[in-house]
């Protein structure tokens, strides 16, 4: 039962009505069983972002990955049985890669859809998108996400074609299924450059302000603060990726004007194809100024994920830009870490220990608030006014001195 997949056809996403899943990880001598639980949790919640229901998880320790199961055959025997028991599942979840064989193999045997982190990332995305060029860039990374894999989804396409018109040297179905595909992909490479030079062409236009933009994992709460910063009215949901499109505003602090930018959450993970696809939309972080990382503070794995987007930024070759590092949500972490008899004292010493030790660790200067309660919002945005004036000093010291 291999998967159907409709070349040049937009997909939506997974079907509206919830689905539910199995979904599994594999503990390696790269990755601990408590690094696999945290990296399961984040599958789940990106199962539920697409709409899916999770209903058990299994780990298992391997060396290395099977090549035809991924995962032992006893553990794939294990995960038949408890399908079998609850009819209501319609598909397993892997959290790494599957090959187009590996996928193919399992679906035989278990007779229920099997996704990958990427292709339920790539699904995520298509069913969030809604401009032109979030639409072409999802569509993109989904065709170089298939081409690799058409031998393994499309089992009964591996017949010879055969009748009138067809005789000759022949092509496999497969072989012609890869070069619609690439025809495909070529195709919106060019769309893509397109809409490139209009993006950069509205960007030259903006070439005399300083740019500041919103970085960090997703689901932090950058487009909840790009409100509070803007007083405007960027869509801000709790879920994963809420926000695909780049959202770019004009403030004015003080008389100081700028431009500030929100821009795609990342993640563990990230496909290499998507992160190539969005291209266009990272631009806006390599053409920024300063960087707000926004980091989710109440998250038990807050370090983790500071590490995830600093090696994204490293790639992007801006690491080294003027980063303020946002912790926010602080009044959630202080619901889930203090002790309800310490007092405001030992709070705020606890708190001060708190930002002093991130800033130390990261390498960048850190303030904590809360977008929720507004909390040190203005704190925020004087430090935001201060480190723009000392860009336009920098930078543009024509514009700085008639302040």
């Amino acid at each position: 039962m291999a998967q159907e997949w409709n070349v040049g056809q937009k997909k939506t996403g997974l079907k509206k009505k919830t689905e539910y899943a199995v979904i599994v990880g594999l503990i390696t001598r790269r990755q601990t069983e408590e690094q696999v639980q945290e990296y399961l949790d984040e599958l789940e919640f990106l199962a539920l972002t697409a709409g899916a229901v999770t209903k058990a998880r299994y780990t298992q320790k391997l060396d290395s990955p099977d090549n035809k199961t991924f995962i032992g055959k006893g553990k794939v025997e294990e995960i038949k049985e408890y399908i079998d028991k609850h009819e209501e599942i319609t598909m397993v979840i892997f959290d790494d890669d599957l090959s187009g064989k590996q996928t193919g193999v399992l679906e035989e045997r278990l007779k229920v859809k099997i996704i990958d982190r990427s292709s339920l990332i790539l699904d995520i995305f298509a069913s969030r998108a809604q401009t032109a060029q979030a639409k072409t860039q999802v569509e993109l990374a989904q065709m170089q996400y298939m081409l690799p894999r058409l031998r393994g989804l499309w089992t009964h396409l591996e017949r010879q074609r055969g009748g009138i018109g067809m005789r000759g040297p022949g092509e496999t179905e497969i072989e012609t299924d890869r070069r619609i595909i690439r025809d495909k992909i070529s195709k919106l490479k060019k769309d893509l450059e397109k809409i490139d030079r209009q993006a950069e062409t509205r960007r030259k236009g903006r070439d005399a302000m300083v740019r500041v933009a919103l970085v960090g994992y997703t689901n932090v709460g950058k487009s909840t603060l790009m409100n509070l910063l803007t007083k405007s009215d960027v869509f801000a949901e709790d879920k994963l990726f809420a926000t695909l499109d780049t959202t770019v505003r004009k403030v004015a602090y003080e008389g100081v004007p700028f431009l500030l930018t929100d821009t795609v959450g990342f993640i563990r993970k990230l496909p290499h194809n998507l992160v190539e696809s969005f291209k266009s939309t990272l631009d806006e972080v390599r053409e920024s100024d300063i960087l707000l990382h926004v980091v989710d503070v109440a998250h038990p794995a807050h370090g983790d994920q500071i590490r995830t987007v600093q090696t994204l930024l490293d790639e992007l070759g801006v690491k080294e830009k003027p980063t303020l590092l946002v912790f926010n949500k602080i009044d959630l972490f202080r619901e889930r870490n203090f002790d309800m008899y310490l007092d405001d004292e030992g709070k705020e010493e606890v708190e001060n220990d708190l930002r002093k030790g991130l800033e130390a660790e990261f390498g960048n200067e850190a303030m904590l608030v809360s977008a929720h309660t507004r909390e040190n919002v203005d704190a925020l945005r004087q430090r935001i006014t201060e480190m723009v004036k000392g860009e336009y000093q920098a930078t543009y010291p024509y514009i700085a001195k008639h302040w």
